[in-house]
């Protein structure tokens, strides 16, 4: 079994590796193997041809860099480099099947299922194809959902209703209660938080809010932490920089008169989050799936920066009440002012969910694999 994945943001591979644990820990007895896109497809990278860096590279320093502004129109150019491609990927992967010979591909990436399909209808065909879909919602065209015949499997009630929509059969459409998170977030906090607070040089029982953008970081931040940090309210700051080491040279040097700790790159965000009473970043389905599972609500903005694919994750939040979206985030007093004032509230809404996706999933591929076996699935439209 493939699971494939990229390394645009860090989402999708961790999402990959949270399932591959709990079939590990289920005991399946499945072969899982994570297949990196990129990597496969490297002799065709026209980015990497043109300034030798990978495309997934490219995507992560405009996250660093906050340069996302008109990210909306730069993807029908990069679906158009993939259409230019397609031929030549579609055969560099139908040999990568022939040679490695799954039993199911799983996809966790966006843009390249069409690809991905068609490559190993060519290879192997009856093999299916399994689209995780790591976003609160697709964002069409051919971002998620293509016209073909194969699985999905949603974690929101709009991305599974843009798959039936598109003519898919409700046979093929799975839906899960949410975001797939690793296993690690669903292991009880036995700690003391105000004690692991002082031991860290936090007030025990201050307001603190979690900032954190992803693995790369974000400048925004720095903005984030000077406002806050000499806002009149009284809280205190967790700040986790990623691999951002720039960022966090800056922010160490920093003088604030709030309290403000700072972190780099850690694999540790539960603890993080469990010291924390709010997050504070951007609207990445991820983030703010774990941030949920941990009872914090969230703070993130809506504006033409945000990347088109997580816009409708602020509209989510609006309609559940898990937090606060601003147009800015020059409003982040006003907006953390508001977050505490309702808290009880916000929290109480927090605590209906239940998201148990990582688990749901190896059941519903074992009853594919079960499927695919059977030879009138193979022949259906």
């Amino acid at each position: 079994m493939d699971f494939v994945y990229f390394d645009a943001g860090g989402g999708h591979r961790n999402a990959a590796i949270a399932v591959r644990s709990a079939i590990e820990a289920d005991q399946y007895g499945w072969d899982v193997r994570l297949v990196n896109l990129q990597e496969v497809l490297d002799p065709l990278d026209i980015f990497r041809k043109l300034t030798r860096i990978r495309l997934q590279e490219i995507y992560n320093l405009l996250l660093a860099k906050g340069w996302t502004l008109g990210s909306r129109h730069l993807l029908p150019l990069m679906h158009g480099v993939i259409r230019i491609y397609h031929r030549a990927q579609v055969r560099l992967l139908a040999e990568f099947w022939q040679h490695h010979r799954p039993d199911m591909v799983v996809s966790f990436v966006p843009n390249f299922n069409r690809v991905l399909f068609e490559s190993l209808r060519a290879a192997l065909p009856g093999v299916p194809l399994v689209t995780v879909i790591t976003d609160f919602a697709d964002f069409p065209p051919h971002f998620w959902i293509e016209k073909q015949r194969q699985y999905f499997v949603c974690g929101t009630e709009r991305a599974k209703e843009q798959a039936l929509q598109m003519g898919h059969p409700a046979s093929r459409v799975y839906r899960v209660s949410g975001m797939i998170l690793r296993p690690n977030f669903y292991e009880e906090q036995s700690m003391a938080r105000a004690e692991e607070r002082q031991s860290l040089g936090l007030d025990p029982y201050l307001p603190t809010g979690l900032v954190l953008f992803g693995g790369q970081g974000s400048n925004v931040m720095f903005s984030i932490a000077k406002r806050l940090g000499n806002a009149p309210l009284d809280l205190q700051l967790i700040m986790i920089c990623g691999r951002n080491a720039k960022l966090r040279a800056r922010l160490e040097k920093l003088k604030t008169r709030n309290k403000i700790l700072v972190e780099g790159f850690t694999n540790q965000i539960p603890y993080y989050m469990h010291l924390s009473d709010f997050l504070i970043g951007k609207p990445g389905p991820a983030s703010i799936s774990e941030a949920l599972k941990m009872n914090l609500p969230v703070i993130v903005e809506r504006n033409a920066w945000t990347l088109p694919q997580e816009r409708y994750n602020t509209e989510w939040i609006r309609e559940f009440g898990v937090g606060i979206v601003l147009k800015n985030f020059r409003e982040i007093e006003s907006g953390v002012t508001a977050l505490l004032e309702n808290l009880h509230t916000t929290k109480r809404n927090i605590a209906c969910l239940e998201n148990r996706a990582v688990f749901e999933i190896p059941p519903i591929l074992e009853k594919i694999l079960i499927e695919a076996a059977e030879p009138s699935v193979l022949t259906a439209g």
